[in-house]
């Protein structure tokens, strides 16, 4: 299989789908939120400008997923990822990536305003962290799949796993 990446703006289901993918296939999932919560009681990002954020984030990812790699293993990654860092990763690995998009704005918002995911030491992104990132976000031109987060979790999980099982 290789790396399978679940990307698109916080609320599109991501996650989610991750989640389930990793536990369908027996892959470790590893997500940039969680990295940053492991990171942000540290204080490493505390002054650090977005470039250097960007960098620790997918600096880490990269290293989780490289090691997957050399293991011979499969990984599932859940990030915002963008066009340099999946020719990077297609460079070293089979990628499968999954765009994740919300059609409906008001579903969108609402699954902002109201998810609780309880990552240690990291905050919960408010609607305007999602805006901001609308606007700086380059979705992934050429990905395997897109996914809506209108249709049901269930059916949007079936549609990946038939994916990468084929």
């Amino acid at each position: 299989m290789g790396v399978i990446v679940m990307t698109g703006l916080p609320g599109t289901g991501k996650s989610t789908l991750a989640e389930g993918v990793a536990r369908a296939i027996g892959a470790p999932a590893f997500a940039g939120d969680w990295l940053l919560g492991a990171l942000a009681p540290l204080g490493v990002l505390d002054h650090a400008d977005r470039p250097t954020q960007l960098a620790v984030y997918f600096g880490l990812l990269d290293s989780l997923v490289t090691r997957q790699v050399l293991l011979g293993q499969d990984a599932v990654v859940d990030a915002v990822l963008d066009d340099d860092v999946a020719a990077r990763w297609r460079r070293k690995a089979q990628l499968v990536v999954v765009q994740c998009v919300c059609s409906d704005v008001a579903v969108h918002r609402s699954r902002i305003e109201g998810r609780v995911r309880g990552i240690p030491g990291w905050h919960e992104v408010g609607w305007d962290h999602v805006e901001r990132m609308r606007r700086e976000f380059r979705p992934v031109t050429d990905p395997e799949l897109t996914l809506d987060a209108v249709d049901p979790a269930e059916d949007n999980l079936r549609r990946v796993l038939d994916l990468v099982r084929s």
